[in-house]
């Protein structure tokens, strides 16, 4: 339904069409089908990660306690896209009503942005790790932990009200058409009929303590990290440390590779096809890597599992 506004002689648009991937029936099945199982393993893994934090002794440290904040940031993210994005598989096609698209905006971009600041948090606890050993039990305290976790979560959710409350307050005119499979907040302000460019400003602007911050952050970081561990005089040494944060840096190196592929480079030099591919990564993809990447390669979240499998056990056989 679409209202008409006399004032200014235009048809405001009170819903979306998202026109998802334009592809085969087959296609779009087989898609629809693996995004299913996709969310499935993702939902799985992270609140495993989030399980296994909150209940196993051994992991109640300051690195788990963030990495299971990044599971519940993870979760909410995929949940925000994958279900709606299996409904226009489904329907090769489906329309959103402006405030389930200003919701949807609103999640992702909080989700995306305590993202950034968890994965910078993570960063700078493997520098305490690395870099300060004998301080860290000090540095890192519980404490201190919770408080970095309530900033992340603070700044993310306050930064993207202030985008999306501004873009919800932009004119959008027919056609209503968005070629994506989510509200992101480029595509709205290609579609708006408004004056955009404040919004942009605006989104520049917020994006410093968001991005441009954290990413600095991270790479002087890993810069002392790196420079600390090739100081370490035995082999063993040295890949014992850096054992401790390569699946942090994996994980940052998926991240903001996508990321950036997305919202830095010029669109211009990315076909459709590309770009939504490149959103699938980090929307998709990240979040269902994120628990295989900390899990499968962590001795201590095995014996976690381990060691929950065997009280669910003794459990069972002494009730």
């Amino acid at each position: 339904m679409d209202i008409f506004d006399p004032e200014n002689n235009v048809t405001k648009v009170t819903e979306f069409f998202l026109v998802g991937f334009q592809c085969s029936q087959s296609v779009r099945f087989t898609l629809f089908c693996l995004l299913l199982v996709v969310y499935c393993g993702t939902i799985c893994g992270n609140l495993l990660i989030i399980t296994l934090v909150s209940t196993s002794k051994i992991l109640h440290t300051p690195m788990y306690f963030f990495i299971s904040q990044l599971s519940i940031s993870d979760i909410l993210l995929t949940t925000d896209i994958v279900p709606n994005m299996l409904q226009i598989l489904f329907h090769n096609g489906a329309t959103i009503t402006f405030i389930e698209c200003m919701t949807q905006l609103y999640f992702f971009g909080a989700a995306e942005a305590s993202e950034c600041l968890l994965l910078t948090v993570m960063s700078y606890d493997r520098y305490v790790a690395i870099c300060n050993p004998l301080r860290y039990t000090s540095i890192m305290t519980s404490k201190f932990s919770m408080k970095l976790i309530v900033i992340c979560w603070s700044v993310g959710f306050f930064i993207t009200l202030v985008d999306v409350t501004t873009t919800s307050m932009l004119t959008f005119c027919e056609p209503n058409i968005i070629d994506h499979f989510f509200c992101d907040i480029l595509y709205l302000l290609e579609i708006a009929c408004s004056d955009t460019s404040i919004i942009r400003l605006e989104v520049s602007v917020l994006s410093t303590p968001i991005v441009v911050i954290p990413t600095i952050i991270i790479i002087v970081s890993y810069t002392y990290i790196i420079v600390t561990i090739l100081r370490i005089p035995s082999s063993t040494g040295r890949q014992k440390a850096f054992s401790t944060c390569s699946s942090h840096l994996i994980v940052v190196s998926i991240f903001y590779g996508t990321l950036f592929s997305v919202y830095i480079v010029p669109t211009r030099r990315q076909t459709m096809t590309i770009s939504k591919i490149l959103s699938l990564l980090y929307t998709v993809l990240t979040p269902l890597v994120n628990p295989i990447i900390y899990s499968l390669r962590n001795e201590v979240v095995w014996k976690a599992v381990q060691g929950t499998i065997l009280r669910h056990i003794i459990h069972c056989n002494h009730p």
